[in-house]
This record gives structure tokens, sequence and C-alpha cells, in this order.
């Protein structure tokens, strides 16, 4: 790379004297260099050719040396400048170092101490451009990574290159899914402006409120976001994170259902699914695709506890291996689930909706008679639904019951 050396001087055989010494440079395109005869035409020739750094004396007609340095130095990108000026000049070039010279010769100039202080000042500005490179390609990957992590976790990562390799690890995750009941029919029977409102502030909306509870949006395809939480940094309340996440999705994905409703757009309810335990997180793009994800039976538990809701008629589903790691949980017991795929069951919960204490008292003992397969859990849960007809949950178990079902082992349709 040729650098490009800009010499600013009145002297009439200085141009010659060093084009002569750095012949070879020049020639092989080590350096190039161009001249100036005061601080005016400098600018004008750094605006049409620009430089890596600037030779200058300081005693010159029109604009001097100090002046040109002042100038360089308010400017966006500072130039490294070297001043030149007689020996026994020190007070201009201690005046010229306190604003921002880089270097400095005394005249008559020993081209010897010249060519070091060129090398010295070209080593100086590949460091700075480096450094700047760095801090580009560091906004870059924040400005990428900020589109999956919340804006703190993207700072952090941008910073480290290696944290986001090509490449997997096993560690224990909690992980949840969310899907919108109906959205393909929903797709059908808007028009493409309407769509394009709707999913952009559905989708901004979310994600919102998982950054703000820390999580990594791993994937969202079409209505779909799938969510992470201890990876790719280390979350000691990964469970809690996640189930609260769910907890204000839910909540603000209600809304923003209300307000879609009232301008007659039917949005189905967001469903959201939450699980914890060992996967395999990473980065599985390859060299070209970046594609931050996780792999294993804790993500396919979380999509089905998801799917699930639907017919539960719940919104959350929350498994036992969450609330476990989570310590605290506030909710209720939907039975034990055998998901797709699975022989064996799972116990699931419902975080806490609007139920006063009275209600979830009288769930909690009629969930208990229907794990008992105690015959009173009809009439337990028949009440319920008579105080609250809004409760879906206890209204799936009072269908199930009439039915002809027992206990709380529920197959997955």
């Amino acid at each position: 790379m040729t650098a490009k050396i800009l010499v600013v001087d009145d002297e009439p055989d200085l141009e010659d004297l060093i084009t002569q010494k750095f012949r070879r440079q020049i020639k092989e395109g080590a350096l190039a260099f161009a001249f100036a005869h005061d601080g005016v035409e400098a600018l004008e020739l750094l605006g049409e050719r620009g430089a890596d750094m600037v030779i200058s004396d300081i005693n010159m007609p029109r604009m001097d040396g100090l002046t040109l340095l002042a100038r360089l130095q308010d400017a966006e990108e500072k130039l490294s400048t070297i001043i030149v000026s007689a020996y026994g000049d020190m007070a201009n070039i201690r005046t010229a170092m306190n604003r921002g010279a880089f270097d400095f010769l005394t005249k008559p100039i020993d081209f010897s101490d010249f060519e070091t202080t060129i090398r010295k000042t070209i080593a100086h500005v590949g460091a700075l451009r480096e450094a700047r490179e760095r801090q580009l390609a560091a906004e870059r990957a924040h400005a990428s990574l900020s589109r999956y992590f919340s804006p703190n976790l993207a700072r952090l990562l941008a910073t480290d290159a290696s944290a986001l390799a090509p490449g997997g690890e096993r560690r224990d995750i909690a992980t949840l899914f969310t899907d919108i009941a109906g959205f393909t029919s929903l797709v059908e029977s808007i028009d493409p402006e309407t769509l394009a409102s709707l999913l952009s502030g559905y989708l901004e909306g979310m994600t919102e409120v998982v950054f703000a509870h820390e999580g990594t949006v791993a994937k969202i395809i079409g209505d779909a976001v799938h969510v992470l939480f201890n990876a790719p940094v280390e979350q000691p309340d990964a469970a809690s994170r996640a189930i609260a996440c769910a907890v204000a999705l839910d909540d603000w994905a209600e809304a923003f259902r209300r307000q879609w409703r009232e301008k007659g757009v039917p949005v189905g309810a967001t469903r959201i699914g939450v699980h914890a335990g060992p996967a395999i997180v990473g980065n599985f793009g390859g060299g070209r695709l970046f594609d931050y994800t996780a792999y294993g039976d804790t993500v396919n538990t979380a999509a089905r506890l998801e799917a699930v809701n639907k017919q539960l008629g719940t919104r959350v589903c929350v498994s036992v291996a969450a609330v476990k790691r989570a310590g605290a949980f506030v909710g209720r017991p939907v039975g034990d689930l055998v998901l797709r795929g699975r022989s064996e069951p799972i116990r699931a919960y419902e975080p806490a909706q609007a139920l006063d204490e009275g209600a979830a008292k009288a769930y909690l003992e009629a969930f208990a008679r229907l794990e008992a397969h105690d015959p009173g859990a009809v009439g337990a849960f028949a009440a319920l639904v008579g105080a609250r007809p809004d409760d879906t949950l206890a209204q799936y178990h009072l269908r199930r019951l009439l039915n002809g079902a027992t206990g709380v082992r529920i197959e997955a349709l």
C-alpha cells in the first residue's frame, strides 16, 4: 500500500531534494509525495487528493504551519502531522506539539532523520487505521447483532469475534416458542399493506419484550419467534427469565391483539411454550451465513408445548423442568402431557393469569380431585366454570371428564 505524504514548504529546492532522496521508494510505489507552498494550497490539495500524513514548515506565506495544523486538528479525521522549523524556534515547535503535532523536524533537515521520522509516522498511521477498522467492524457487528440480542449483549458480543465463531457447544438453556393462532387464515383474508403493518409491529414489539429480558432471538419464521436464554452468554437465572418473558409476551400480545381487533382485523391469540434443559447451541451458518440457534430435545419440547396450547385452551404452557429451575413460580398445573413423539408424560403448568386467591385455591382443589381420580372432580370443575366462564383450562378439564376421561394424563393431539 502506498503511503501518501503531503509536504508543505515554500523552499523552492525541497521538492527536488525529497524526490531525489526517495526515488527508489517512489518508483517501488511505497511512497507518493505531493507538494504545497503554503497552508492554503495544502488544504486545496488535501481536498482533491487526500493524504496519509502531512509534513509542514511553520513559517510560510498566506497560511503558516501552526494555522494549518489547527485546521487539520479540527477536521473529523485528524491527519498525523510533522512540523518543521529552525532549531532555534523551539517555542513554536513546542506550541505545535501542544496543538497535536505527531512529531517535529529541525532545519536544516537531516534526511536520515527525515526518513526515520517518516517510517515512524507511517507505522503510527497504520496503527490508527487498524484501530479505526476494528472499531468500524465492531460497530457493524453490533448493528447486526442488535437484530438478535438485547443491546447490552450485542455490545459485549461485538467486541469478541470468537464468541460467535461457527460451531456449537452443549449447554443448559431455557427456551420459548411463540406462534399466532390462525395466522395462515388471517394472511389470506387481509391485503398485503395491512399484513406488512401488522406483522412488522407485532415482531418489533415481541422482540423488544425479549430484549428487555435479555433473551436471544434465535429465529423468526413468519409470525413465529424462537427465543433462547443462557445462550450465548451465561444467565444463571435463565429459566426465571424465560418464564417472566413468556408472561410479558402474553400481556403485550393480548394488548396488540385488542388494538387490531378494534380495527376489524381478527388477530388470533399468541401461544407460547417454555422449556429448559440441555441443548447444542452455536452459530451453525458456516462461514457465510450467521445462524445462531439451538438443537435438541429441549428445543423440540418447547415447540410442542407451544402447539399443545391449542388443545388445552391456554396461551402459555411451561414445563416442570423450567418451573423447577426457576424456583419461584406462580401458576397452576395443567396436567401430565404426552407430547407428540414422546412416550413419557411431562408435567406442564400455566403461569398465573387474572385469578384471585379464592379461584386459584378452587382450581388446585379440583385438580387434586382429578389427579386422585375422584368422581367429585366433575362437580368441582363445573363449579369453576360456572364461577368463571372465561376459564378455558377449567372448561377443557370439564369437557374431558364429561367425555369419560379420568386423571391428569393428557395425550397431545
